[in-house]
């Protein structure tokens, strides 16, 4: 699966991809990405289904590796347009990209 840099992600997402945060919901009310829809790893088998598979995915966490394996079990699922955020939300918050607190 493609990595992506935080930029990228951010660019992808304007340009109407699906930023998707598969961490626990108590990493993502502290903070997240702008725009951010939260699907817990811990719930994504069973949620997984919730996601479009005609728009891409960029995919986040806390550093990278967790989306890295949701990416990877969505891809197995079917799902051809997805990519990850190299560095998660740790990057995005260091590079200065808009954030959001619990909706």
């Amino acid at each position: 699966m493609e990595d992506i840099t935080v930029q990228e992600g951010q660019s992808r997402v304007q340009a109407g991809a699906l930023l998707v945060d598969v961490r626990e919901p108590n990493e993502f009310e502290e903070v997240h990405a702008e725009g951010a829809t939260l699907i817990p790893l811990s719930e994504f088998e069973a949620r997984f289904s919730e996601l479009p598979k005609d728009r891409e995915l960029v995919m986040i966490c806390r550093s990278g590796a967790r989306s890295a394996r949701a990416g990877e079990y969505l891809k197995a699922q079917g799902y051809s347009q997805v990519v990850n955020v190299a560095g998660g939300t740790l990057a995005w918050v260091e590079a200065g990209l808009p954030t959001g607190s619990a909706q």
